[in-house]
């Protein structure tokens, strides 16, 4: 009997141990975010806007026809193709 009072007492021990060690990595965690934050934060990309829209590029008819067979063959026909535009 006293082997097993030993062996529930070291389990116990070792799961607070675990636990406690767990939320002192969490909470550095979250003080390490912050800090990262503050000190470095994410840099705003500013979207240029000229005022005028560019000229759309006219796409190849042979490109668009594979477009829409593509899009034919992986929706098995119930897609629809509405609009195409280059991404750049």
């Amino acid at each position: 009997m006293e082997n097993i009072n030993y062996a529930l007492m070291l389990m116990a021990v070792g799961m607070i141990t675990v636990f406690t060690i767990l939320l002192i990595v969490i909470n550095l965690s979250k003080l390490l975010i912050t800090i990262v934050n503050k000190v470095a934060p994410e840099e705003v990309v500013e979207k240029k806007n000229s005022g005028t829209s560019p000229a759309p590029v006219v796409i190849d008819p042979n490109t668009l026809a594979a477009i829409k067979e593509a899009v034919n063959i992986v929706t098995n026909g119930k897609g629809k193709l509405a609009k195409v535009e280059k991404i750049q």
